[in-house]
């Protein structure tokens, strides 16, 4: 076995392990499928073992690959430390921050928010990252994120900005062919829900509307309720923002989640997370009606 080993083919090794294919590690790297394989291959050949199976079904770990796992993610670990660690060492509010957030607050809420920190910070460019998988900090996937989240429980460091209402909406056409919505109780409108779990439905205020199209995004239920499809449960600072659909009359609202801002430890000193985070801090509190009627 070589004596010293490529820190990059290790980390094409972890992203082709997480993955499970080479297409998929070439995509999320951002190169051809060729030089996955080609990491890959040289890696097998400086440890004298094969790490990886191919199959018909992707990549299968050998036992060789599976005893690899540890010692290359402490790797990883020490590197994306290293990355944070000079990170730090810059002072003046400048740079690029790549931000994490979930798609529902991607939208104007973003925009508005953008706009006063472009002008208050003019040097710092915020690269976003709109996703619902939880970034991980650690490894360094985002300098900061947005979540929605009940709690948290990542070694990272952050506060919460706000707890948000949620409220139904639909659109006035669909509440004209249903005027008895909440006498019935629903009977006869529809529900867009978020997922194939709809337990939550039996103690809604329409219980006997039925579930007719599962639709798993906050922009993709509010274009398809103003489209007079059915009913919808969605974060009150993002159905308020659309003139096409409106609150249930007589409904009211109901808790929903709480918003956090996160970051890593190693970045707390970092001038623009430091300006970055303060500004948004702020940007919430005023804007707490918004989230909170």
């Amino acid at each position: 076995m070589k004596q010293t080993l490529d820190w990059d083919h290790l980390r094409i090794f972890l992203i082709a392990m997480r993955t499970g294919s080479f297409r998929k590690a070439a995509e999320k790297l951002g190169v051809n499928h060729g030089t996955v394989h080609r990491a890959v291959s040289a890696l097998e050949r400086d440890l004298g073992t094969r790490i990886f199976d191919r199959t018909t079904g992707g990549l299968q770990l050998t036992a060789s690959g599976e005893s690899l796992i540890e010692p290359a993610e402490d790797m990883e670990m020490q590197v994306s430390s290293i990355a944070r660690k000079l990170s730090g060492l810059d002072l003046k509010p400048s740079g690029v921050i790549r931000l994490s957030l979930p798609p529902a607050l991607s939208h104007g809420l973003l925009a508005d928010m953008l706009c006063g920190f472009a002008e208050a910070y003019p040097e710092i460019s915020v690269h976003t990252i709109a996703t619902n998988r939880i970034s991980n900090l650690s490894r360094h996937e985002a300098d900061v994120s947005l979540r929605v989240a009940r709690e948290v429980d990542e070694d990272v460091y952050g506060r919460k900005l706000v707890t948000f209402v949620q409220a139904v909406y639909a659109a006035p056409a669909y509440l004209e062919r249903h005027p008895e919505l909440a006498r019935s109780r629903g009977e006869g409108a529809h529900w867009i829900a978020w997922s194939e779990h709809q337990d939550w439905v039996a103690t809604s205020p329409f219980p006997k509307a039925a579930v007719r199209h599962v639709l798993p995004e906050v922009s993709m239920q509010i274009e398809a309720a103003a489209h007079g499809l059915g009913l919808i449960k969605v974060p009150a600072f993002a159905g308020d923002a659309d003139p096409r659909i409106v609150r249930i009359p007589g409904i009211p609202v109901q808790s929903g989640y709480d918003i956090w801002i996160l970051y890593h430890g190693d970045l707390r000193r970092v001038a623009r997370v430091r300006a970055f985070a303060d500004f948004t801090k702020d940007y919430f509190s005023q804007k707490k009606a918004v989230f909170t009627r």
